[in-house]
């Protein structure tokens, strides 16, 4: 492995005088900066990761807590997006990003905090845990810079789509076309989910419209197999929905899917509508009416705020910050006679 002393020997320099290049001081020629890197770089030489962290307090790596329960991992489309985005952010600002080690199946595993100061992270993203999870919560309590994706916390940063008002957005579109049947398959319990059946409920009550109990459904997010249950269920009721919205729009296809079985046609014989905004969802005909959220600023931001945390954290501000997202109408949602 070539040295600071190896570079030192070529250039006819002192140690000292190639530490100072290499870390662009500004009490050096620059021309004798150039040289030296340039000779730094011919030789093959790296700085010592271990070496940089001992000087700097900091490894230049995040930690990423990602537990996809559903078990989808990095194709779940939504959180894919979001941690390319992140990603992408962190590189650019000369960090590396690493995933914790969550597999159950290990023995003697670390806790999330231990294996985090075990790598030495500088922070820590959590994005799609379950945040009663008390490994979870250790991790959020603990003096790690961290920052939270879709989950609010008073002594941290969270980034959040706006799940409230993109559901408002969506049902209220869905009203003016003239639907007053309208059944909503939601997610498992989770603070998005919340959010969302919070809004459906308060809107349908806003404009005046019952809903049945057996017209509400849950079923995984993500989860096409058994949306396609929850839809046969809806559709064989004495007096079936008009419009189902379901819980994102990967899982709206096993509903889809189920109601073209049925003989039915979307949406002159009934409307749908999904959640996310997927690429596969403006593509397939007809384009289903969904809620595109919007995951490259949620990554990007959430990247940002969690290094400002680490380099100046008395100078960021510990807050929610909401990421709008945007309803596209689509294709499957028809004016209802």
């Amino acid at each position: 492995m070539v040295s600071m002393k190896d570079i030192a020997g070529a250039c006819h320099v002192s140690v000292a005088t190639v530490s100072k290049a290499l870390n662009d001081h500004k009490d050096i020629g620059e021309e004798t900066k150039l040289h030296i890197k340039q000779v730094a770089k011919e030789m093959g030489y790296f700085p010592n990761s271990v070496a940089r962290a001992l000087k700097t307090n900091k490894t230049y790596n995040i930690g990423v807590l990602f537990v996809e329960e559903a078990r989808s991992g990095l194709t779940h489309n939504f959180f894919s997006h979001v941690l390319d985005s992140f990603k992408t952010t962190a590189e650019e600002q000369g960090y590396d990003i690493t995933f914790l080690n969550c597999s159950k199946k290990r023995h003697n595993r670390m806790s999330y905090l231990e294996h985090s100061r075990y790598r030495g992270f500088d922070g820590v993203v959590i994005a799609c845990v379950n945040f009663e999870d008390p490994q979870v919560v250790e991790l959020i309590q603990s003096d790690l810079p961290v920052v939270t994706v879709d989950r609010a916390f008073d002594n941290r940063i969270g980034i959040i789509s706006d799940n409230y008002q993109g559901q408002k957005e969506l049902l209220e579109y869905v009203i003016e076309m003239g639907h007053r049947k309208i059944a909503y398959v939601h997610g498992l319990d989770s603070a998005v989910t919340r959010q969302r059946i919070k809004c459906f409920r308060e809107t349908m009550q806003k404009y005046g419209i019952d809903i049945p109990e057996e017209y509400v459904k849950t079923a995984e997010y993500g989860d096409p197999v058994m949306t396609a249950v929850r839809t046969e269920e809806l559709l064989r009721l004495a007096d079936p929905p008009t419009c189902i919205l379901f819980p994102d729009d990967y899982a709206a296809y096993g509903g889809i899917n189920v109601i073209k079985a049925a003989g039915l046609r979307i949406p002159e014989d009934i409307s749908v509508a999904g959640y996310d905004g997927i690429t596969l969802a403006k593509m397939i005909e007809p384009k289903l009416t969904t809620v595109e959220q919007d995951t490259g600023t949620l990554g990007m931001l959430a990247a940002e705020k969690l290094i400002s945390l680490i380099e100046r954290p008395k100078q960021t501000d510990v807050e929610t910050i909401m990421v709008e997202g945007h309803l596209i109408k689509g294709e499957t949602v028809a004016k209802c006679q």
